[in-house]
């Protein structure tokens, strides 16, 4: 819908809110740079494209998505998806896999099946926030320990392995990485209209460079639009690549919406999302994926760390996602300035305290408060998130609400019908 006249002249854009969107989309920037590279790697990709992701999808996501604030990117839902096809066809069944699932994301939004995403209840998505904030946190603990990186079955098996490496710590990234979560804190407290997380980095950074700290760094990069993927289909990938594609739609399309509705309400937004905004945000995430899926780089789905931060640094408005790919391409770019010497570990500090925010600790001290099958179901959810999947643990939390709801109907239902008879 074209916004009237009217609506435009009580929008007012001010110097505060440009500056917010700046801060927001640098600091998403930041965090987007290590993490897309590390995505990427993880799929045999070049690392590169994880960076090329975010580049290429921003600016169609800003402008044709929904959610003003909402951010997307390479995550590890795709991960596996991505990295079986590319080692079997490489990077072009890389290509493959992520245009077939856009294609399904775009029938997604013309079928209309967002909006039942949509109807998932409130606690659900809740717990769902918290339990991506237990995992951003958990996966920053290495990090900041300064100790090797673990795999696991699950992340609570990750937490495990790492406090088990504990006595390896060491004191410099402990230093950095707290730093920064301890400025954002305080800033948070003290000033919030401030870029609280971007503070915390320089920070950081200049503690690294007075203190001589030799830890690893940004560093820089050589960015080039990368070719067209070649591959070529076959009568086998109707049976292979097809089904793959549809699956990773499925997954993708319930990390965007459920993630889209986290962040609004992060930003003190309850009100339920309307039915046509959650398809169109499938259309968007559809035709960007669709433009990184050309050139064989791994689809973008909606990134609770950058979304947040960006809230959290005061971006309001399109604009911070639109320059988050700008300052993205500028320090892949030009990235040999003071930029490239941030530490990784005051990054780590950023997305850990980003996980912090979404575990919301209000919403755990309500937990004695809420009914029985709100409660059963925010904790459903968060649990099932670490240890299963996010996938698995929203269906788990929604059929648990729906179970628990009609038990009560029955009961109330059956207790009508004892009422009447023995009257």
């Amino acid at each position: 819908m074209i916004p009237t006249p009217q609506k435009l002249r009580r929008v007012k854009y001010t110097w505060e809110r440009f500056l917010g969107d700046c801060a927001g989309g640098l600091i998403a920037a930041l965090i987007a740079l290590p993490y897309g590279l590390s995505m990427a790697a993880l799929m045999k990709l070049p690392p590169i494209l994880g960076v090329v992701t975010s580049i290429l999808t921003a600016p169609v996501t800003a402008l044709l998505g929904r959610n003003p604030v909402l951010i997307g990117g390479t995550a590890s839902a795709t991960v596996p998806f991505i990295a079986s096809a590319v080692r079997s066809q490489g990077i072009g069944g890389a290509a493959k896999v992520s245009i077939v699932a856009a294609v399904f994301m775009m029938v997604f939004c013309v079928m209309r099946l967002g909006r039942y995403v949509a109807l998932v209840p409130q606690t659900v998505v809740a717990g769902f926030s918290a339990g991506i904030g237990a995992i951003m946190f958990i996966s920053q603990i290495n990090v900041l320990l300064g100790v090797p990186a673990v795999g696991g079955d699950n992340f609570v098996i990750q937490l495990i392995r790492v406090l088990a490496e504990a006595p390896g710590m060491r004191f410099a990234p402990l230093l950095l990485g707290g730093t920064v979560i301890l400025t954002a804190a305080l800033m948070m407290r003290w000033t919030p209209k401030l870029p609280a997380p971007l503070v915390g980095v320089a920070v950081a950074t200049l503690l690294a460079q007075v203190f001589r700290f030799h830890e690893p760094e940004v560093g820089s990069l050589q960015l080039t639009l990368p070719p067209f993927a070649g591959f070529t289909w076959t009568p086998h990938d109707v049976l292979t690549v097809v089904p793959t594609g549809l699956t990773l739609a499925f997954v993708a399309s319930i990390n965007i919406l459920l993630t889209s509705r986290a962040v609004e309400h992060f930003r003190g937004r309850h009100k339920q999302q309307k039915a046509a905004d959650a398809d169109s945000e499938l259309g968007a995430y559809g035709i960007a994926n669709l433009l990184a899926g050309i050139f064989g780089a791994p689809m973008s789905v909606g990134i609770p760390a950058r979304s947040v931060a960006n809230v959290r640094c005061g971006g309001t408005t399109r604009l911070s996602n639109l320059l988050h790919a700008l300052f993205l391409f500028l320090l892949v770019s030009l990235g040999s300035g003071a930029l490239a010497h941030i530490p990784l570990a005051a990054l780590g500090g950023v997305t850990a305290w980003m996980g912090l925010n979404l575990l919301d600790v209000s919403a755990w001290k309500r937990l004695p408060k809420m009914r029985l099958m709100d409660a059963s179901a925010f904790l459903v959810t968060a649990v099932g998130v670490l240890v299963v999947n996010a996938v698995a643990a929203v269906l788990a939390g929604c059929a648990f609400y729906i179970y628990l709801a009609a038990q009560r109907q029955y009961r109330i239902t059956f207790s009508g019908r004892s009422v009447r008879t023995a009257s």
